[in-house]
């Protein structure tokens, strides 16, 4: 794992920098590496995030050990007790929650499926290919971000990937489920974007009020589930 600053208030710990080839395992190795740096309750330590193949530890600099007497530098200090925090938890693979299932009904019909067409030109492939292999995959849930309750999704099939739209879109419908490189992501609410759309999701994956306010988590396992039109609309109602 490397460990190297992220402004003056952070720093990050890499364990992964292998978007498309990343499974369940790194998943594990960031959470074992974020419970390990938590449980060590580490003096000035305020919050720590997963990414997708890292954790941000941030801290509040004045609030750091000060070694005037021995001149240690507090930044130092810092890496080495998060060192020595996941040296302890190395055989740790996240073990305290188990990986939980979601089932994620998705319509991949054409009005749905905006860029499905350009999806099977770029893999030499039907469409109606592209929706089964989608479909047939399981993901793992890497992390949630650029927006609240977005999950970068691992696991698609090599065949299927695709780089983001040169134009990016300026609004991409609620729920629309789309690939962007080696990934797949549901999209939360409307937003501008620029990963290719191929179907569309009823199923909310924000809750403000709730809690936790968004569904997916990182380390969830999600399957896609094709439906039609009608139970699509059934489900939106």
């Amino acid at each position: 794992m490397e460990i190297a600053s992220l402004g003056d208030s952070a720093l990050v710990v890499r364990i992964s920098n292998n978007f498309a080839e990343t499974k369940e395992p790194s998943v594990r190795d960031v959470l074992a590496a974020l419970r390990a740096i938590e449980a060590a309750s580490i003096p000035g330590v305020t919050e720590c995030t997963p990414a997708y193949g890292s954790v941000a530890v941030f801290f509040d600099p004045a609030k750091l050990p000060q070694h005037r007497e021995s001149g240690e530098d507090p930044f130092a200090s810092l890496v080495q007790r998060i060192r020595a925090a996941l040296m302890r938890s190395v055989r740790t693979r996240a073990a305290g929650r188990r990986s939980r299932l979601h089932e994620v009904a998705v319509c991949y019909d054409s009005e749905f499926g905006l860029d499905t067409g350009a999806v099977a030109q770029h893999a030499g492939l039907s469409i109606t290919e592209v929706v089964r292999r989608h479909a047939a995959a399981e993901y793992h849930v890497q992390c949630v971000g650029f927006m609240p309750g977005f999950p970068y999704l691992s696991g698609l099939p090599r065949e299927l990937s695709m780089p983001r739209r040169s134009t990016p879109r300026t609004e991409v419908p609620a729920g629309s489920v789309a690939i962007g490189g080696a990934q797949t992501g549901i999209y939360p609410a409307a937003c501008p974007g620029g990963w290719n759309v191929i179907g569309r999701t009823a199923m909310r994956l924000f809750h403000p009020t709730a809690n936790p306010p968004a569904r997916f988590c990182a380390g969830d396992r999600v399957r896609f589930v094709q439906i039609s039109r009608a139970k699509f609309d059934r489900a939106a109602a």
